[in-house]
């Protein structure tokens, strides 16, 4: 881990005080870099004549996911297959069950029936084929299965094609306005007025905004980390939860602004758009980079990966698309539909903490 977050080792020397001083100041700058992000886009939307559903699963969303193509593909290069393809997989699951899950707790979450009808298919298609791919490989090779880079190479051109039609889509959508009902009344009135500026100086507000969120979230993740060391956690604890919540955190963290700004088409979008470019670009980029072995013979959780995460994706995402189902009618989600969500994404840590302390033991 050390290697795969290269501040971790200037961090270790530093007082417990300080790092939770630097963890206390990210936090500032992750909420004030949301910020501008939110803005940003909102006002590019309103500029570009599109809603901001389609942007939030497509720039905002390429953005966020960036992150963990770094984390991934520094994984691989470091032969650590299992934190490369368990990364991807579990920001899935983060997305989908913890963000996608708070967002439908916190607020009533428009359903864009346009988006939903496609975005939606493809991200439980393209998690799908992975998954389908994975066992057919593992199923061929045995312990010496492999995605290759022609597997990452095919990836990335599904993201280049799932890019060019999404901007197809974009100018076919019909720019539906929400109804009042799909935002929580209480929030939306509190949300300010889009911004005003030029469209040069909402692209740069938006490059700010991100380039802060994922400075402030990779530093916070490494402190909380060094101090999760020092106070004990266990390390399989940190590596099956705190790598993929720090990664996904600007998802997270750009969806409760964009709730809190009135602008819930965003958390909607960015969820989607970033559970599909988890499975095709950061997937997709790991194993292009390096061939990435699905069972590893120096892994003490070979196992996992087949039997938890990739079961576990699915199941979540098959939920999302039922909750779709029922909502595109209606114009929204409804509130409770993010507490199963959430469960699911909670038991899958706790079943990854018990798994691994048992085979680690």
């Amino acid at each position: 881990m050390e290697k795969i977050i290269p501040i971790q080792e200037l961090f270790a020397s530093q007082a417990s005080w300080l790092l939770l001083i630097v963890t206390a100041v990210a936090v500032l700058i992750l909420s004030k870099g949301a910020d501008w992000l939110v803005d940003g886009a909102a006002g590019l939307a309103r500029r570009a004549g599109m809603p901001k559903v389609i942007i939030g699963a497509t720039i905002v969303s390429l953005g966020t996911t960036s992150p963990e193509a770094a984390v991934s593909v520094m994984a691989a290069w470091q032969g650590n297959a299992g934190l490369a393809l368990g990364n991807a997989i579990g920001s899935v699951i983060c997305d989908a069950g913890l963000i996608f899950g708070v967002g439908c707790l916190l607020t009533t979450l428009p359903a864009d029936r346009f988006v939903l009808n496609r975005q939606g298919w493809v991200q439980v298609g393209v998690a799908v084929f992975l998954t389908g791919l994975c066992y057919v490989i593992w199923f061929i090779q045995g312990d010496n299965a492999t995605l290759d880079r022609w597997v990452g190479v095919l990836l990335l051109t599904m993201l280049v094609a799932y890019m060019l039609i999404s901007v197809r889509w974009a100018r076919q959508h019909p720019q539906g306005v929400p109804e009042p009902d799909m935002i929580d009344p209480s929030l939306s009135a509190q949300a300010p007025k889009e911004s005003q500026s030029p469209v040069p100086a909402l692209v740069l507000m938006s490059i700010i905004g991100l380039a802060l969120v994922i400075l402030a979230s990779h530093v916070m993740i490494t402190s909380v980390s060094t101090l999760a060391v020092r106070w004990g956690v266990p390390e399989v604890v940190i590596a099956g939860t705190l790598v993929a919540l720090g990664t996904s955190m600007p998802e997270l963290v750009i969806g409760i602004t964009s709730i809190r700004k009135g602008h819930a088409e965003l958390l909607v979008g960015n969820v989607i758009g970033a559970d599909i470019l988890n499975v095709l670009f950061v997937t997709g980029a790991a194993a292009a980079a390096k061939p990435l072995p699905i069972i590893e013979a120096t892994s003490n959780t070979p196992a996992i990966f087949l039997w938890l995460h990739l079961p576990v994706m699915l199941a979540i995402l098959v939920l999302f698309r039922v909750f779709i189902a029922a909502s595109v009618k209606r114009g929204s989600f409804r509130r409770w539909y993010g507490l199963p969500l959430l469960l699911i994404y909670i038991g899958y840590v706790a079943a990854g903490f018990l798994l691994t302390g048992k085979i680690a033991h």
